[in-house]
């Protein structure tokens, strides 16, 4: 029967893994789930990361006389 869900295969050094294990019992979970969730986490800090650079792009080319008022805008 085929998985539900698409399959990755990683190689990790004898530390990492070791590390990896250690909090997939912390857990309670299996290490499957616990990289899974690094991997997510990882995801959502490159994220916050790339959304920090466009607003301070975005700020440096703010121009207070364009802006718009809350009432003008809503």
């Amino acid at each position: 029967m085929p998985a539900k869900n698409p399959r990755i295969n990683v190689v990790l050094e004898k530390p990492l893994y070791h590390n990896v294990e250690r909090l997939a019992k912390k857990d309670g979970v299996s290490l499957s789930f616990k990289v899974r969730d690094l991997v997510r986490e990882a995801l959502e800090i490159e994220e916050d990361v790339a959304l920090s650079q466009f607003a301070e792009k975005r700020e440096k080319t703010f121009d207070r006389k364009k802006s718009l008022r809350h009432d003008e805008v809503w």
